[in-house]
């Protein structure tokens, strides 16, 4: 298990990189749906260290893109459903669909288009549940459970770790202490600016010990998805640019890689049922940490672009690559 030190040390590195650049099934209800809490509620969770000891940190991030398309081709519903892809990124290499959108962010008329295929993030944590907001009437077998975390609630993690006045770890079997995870709103949409670390250490309970004795800790790399491979590639750039185009999803020519959220599907999470709850949730606000809009479009790029982003996907992949030869 890493120290304080060390998880502030790879913190404080991926903030400076970043500036510089500009199997275990765990049950049908093993991840702790946190955003079904009302306004108002909160609950408490303690979390543990990743199983993983090649693992810094006590999470483990997943990128998504997220792929939307005009319903299904030979279906008579008109309903717009959504693909979700892994950003390949995730894995350390370079993502075909980044590797596009990142040059419309150059022109003021694509940024709207950019923003809606980057990628989001979310987090994965593991622990227990000690104070239960939702009141659950079915709780998981194992009572080490999943927490899938957006950007708004992980910023709040991370600003404590880097905070001098944390002394232990909050994973410290001892001196660790509970996150609350606390539901308002704010524009209409959930807020969970006000969740917070409880001042107080609390060392593990006997009945919390004898559970991560009895059940073990995840290895959280396992709930990624599974990394593509060339062919998985090669549908993924299909996929974004029949998006981008506007045409219905093809479920003959796609469905045995990557399927719309809400159908069987392999998702590389160990369960064996996909649930869209599993990949995200509605209510957090995934920020995109997408490139910096341009306030002012060069005039090249403003004779060059579209009246609208409503065009064909490939006048507007051939815009982005004709200026990045320019």
């Amino acid at each position: 298990m890493a120290t304080l030190a060390e998880i502030r040390a790879k913190l404080k590195e991926q903030e400076t990189r970043s500036s510089d650049g500009n199997q275990r099934s765990g049950g049908d209800n093993s991840i702790y749906p946190f955003w079904n809490l009302k306004e108002g509620q909160e609950s408490v969770v303690r979390f543990l260290p990743d199983g993983d000891a090649d693992n810094t940190f006590f999470w483990i991030e997943r990128q998504i893109i997220k792929l939307p398309f005009a319903g299904i081709k030979g279906s008579t519903e008109s309903k717009q459903v959504q693909v979700q892809v892994p950003c390949m990124e995730m894995y350390g290499g370079t993502c075909p669909i980044l590797a596009e959108v990142r040059g419309w962010f150059k022109d003021p008329n694509l940024e709207d288009m950019g923003r809606k295929y980057w990628k989001k993030r979310s987090y994965i944590f593991q622990g227990f549940v000690t104070d239960d907001g939702l009141k659950e009437d079915a709780p998981a077998e194992n009572p080490i459970r999943r927490f899938i975390i957006g950007p708004q609630i992980f910023q709040l993690i991370r600003g404590a770790l880097l905070d001098p006045e944390m002394d232990n770890l909050p994973t410290d079997t001892l001196h660790g202490v509970d996150f609350k995870l606390a539901k308002t709103s704010k524009g209409g949409y959930a807020d969970y600016s006000t969740s917070s670390w409880k001042r107080r250490e609390r060392p593990l309970s006997d009945d919390e010990q004898a559970a991560v004795k009895a059940h073990g800790l995840y290895n959280l790399k396992d709930f990624l998805p599974k990394k593509p491979g060339d062919v998985e590639l090669k549908v993924i750039k299909e996929m974004f640019e029949a998006s981008v185009d506007g045409e219905p999803y093809d479920m003959e020519r796609w469905g045995q890689y990557f399927k719309p959220a809400g159908m069987s599907q392999a998702t590389g999470d160990p369960n064996t049922k996909a649930k869209p709850a599993a990949l995200a949730s509605d209510d957090e606000s995934y920020d995109d940490d997408a490139p910096a809009a341009v306030v002012k479009a060069t005039p090249a790029a403003t004779a060059s672009a579209p009246a609208s982003t409503g065009g064909r996907a490939e006048d507007i992949l051939s815009m982005i690559r004709n200026r990045k030869q320019q």
